[in-house]
């Protein structure tokens, strides 16, 4: 069986961890999106307050497989 899939990109964010970011995103596009299939992480970036790492946000690719009969 051959499959199609879609790429999209998507940001996440979080004050814990780039982890954490990747998570959120996928999370939400979860509730919207079937068939996840994978990510790639394309850019990491934070905020600093006062020297420290404040916040995370981390720029991915996620690819699903279409669904035939859409």
């Amino acid at each position: 069986m051959s499959h199609t899939y879609k790429i999209i990109e998507l940001a996440g964010s979080s004050p814990i961890s780039s982890d954490e970011a990747i998570k959120n995103a996928i999370a939400t596009a979860n509730e919207s999106l079937k068939h996840l299939r994978w990510f790639q992480v394309v850019e990491t970036r934070g905020h600093l307050e006062e020297g420290m790492v404040a916040h995370w946000q981390v720029t991915i690719k996620v690819g699903f497989t279409l669904d035939p009969k859409a």
